[in-house]
């Protein structure tokens, strides 16, 4: 059966400094605002309703990932899952009125996520007036979980998700969906939150963009540019006003043989020696950026 969830939807971020997000979003990564009200602000890369969803809060952190199914049987199929996966329906209904349908749950490790339909698209909407620098598309994230062998098989059973790659201890692992790039989920091993969410840049020229712009606005970049090895993306990482980290991707790897395809299995965990079966420009990663930890809000 192919899978449920197809790509990345959206991501829902409480944030206590709202106008400063928004701010980062449109100047620096060159989004543009779809809706915004008193409680929350919807932006997009393209011609979708959302992708990022800014909600006025009391507190820095990760509300709920949204995982895109393509059709409403297969949202409600993703429902039909989720108690025997040992985790809890907390909403039957889209949280936003541009879905046609979704279904949001809680894992016992404290992650929320919601399956739904794809947003509404104006396909020839993706082009806008922007100063930032203006991504094609938000195309995967990384959460971290106390349990990451529990949020894999949740997200198995579920989802449908698969493997794609993953560390021997389990430590960070990748999962593939309907999409076929090589991960559109990332799990670590950590303090339940979010590690990263991430938007597909066009270009590597967009890269010396983002630097300056960051620079412009008295920031600058936690790690990169550099290439991965597992995906084969080029990236950029720095944080939004929030406290939020943003990775700024190149295109991904694609799983084309399913059938054939068997998922790597890194092996050597020991640093520096294995910093290139990581990265293939041999760029470490930054002790920042290794225990990086952006919470979830408490699920009641």
């Amino acid at each position: 059966m192919p899978p449920i969830v197809h790509a990345v939807g959206h991501v829902k971020i409480n944030t206590t400094a709202i106008e400063a997000v928004v701010r980062d979003a449109t100047e620096i990564l060159g989004l543009q605002i779809t809706y915004t009200d008193e409680g929350q602000t919807w932006l997009s890369s393209n011609g979708r309703a959302a992708e990022l969803v800014l909600l006025r809060s009391h507190e820095n952190a990760t509300h709920t990932i949204g995982l895109e199914a393509l059709t409403v049987d297969a949202v409600r199929e993703a429902e039909s899952r989720v108690e025997s996966a040992g985790c809890r329906v907390i909403s039957r209904k889209p949280s936003l009125d541009c879905m046609a349908a979704g279904v949001t749950f809680d894992t016992p490790e404290g992650l929320r996520f919601e399956v739904h339909t794809p947003t509404r698209d104006q396909i020839y909407g993706r082009r806008y007036p922007t100063h930032g620098v203006g991504p094609n598309r938000m195309d995967h994230l990384n959460l971290t979980s106390p349990d990451p062998i529990a949020t894999r098989q949740q997200l198995e059973r579920i989802c449908g998700l698969r493997i794609s790659e993953r560390m021997v201890d389990d430590s960070l692992s990748w999962m593939y969906g309907g999409n076929r790039q090589h991960h559109i989920v990332g799990v670590v091993r950590g303090k339940v939150g979010l590690h990263h969410y991430s938007f597909e840049f066009k270009e590597f020229n967009d890269y010396l963009k983002l630097g300056d712009l960051l620079d412009r606005f008295d920031r600058q970049m936690l790690w990169g540019p550099g290439r991965h090895r597992p995906g084969d993306n080029t990236y950029a990482y720095y944080t939004d006003s929030s406290g939020a980290m943003i990775e700024c991707s190149g295109s991904m790897a694609l799983i084309a043989d399913d059938d054939g395809f068997v998922p790597n299995v890194i092996t050597n965990l020991e640093r520096p020696g294995n910093v290139r079966c990581m990265n293939v420009w041999g760029t470490p990663a930054p002790l920042e950026w290794r225990q990086f930890h952006f919470p979830f809000t408490a699920i009641t």
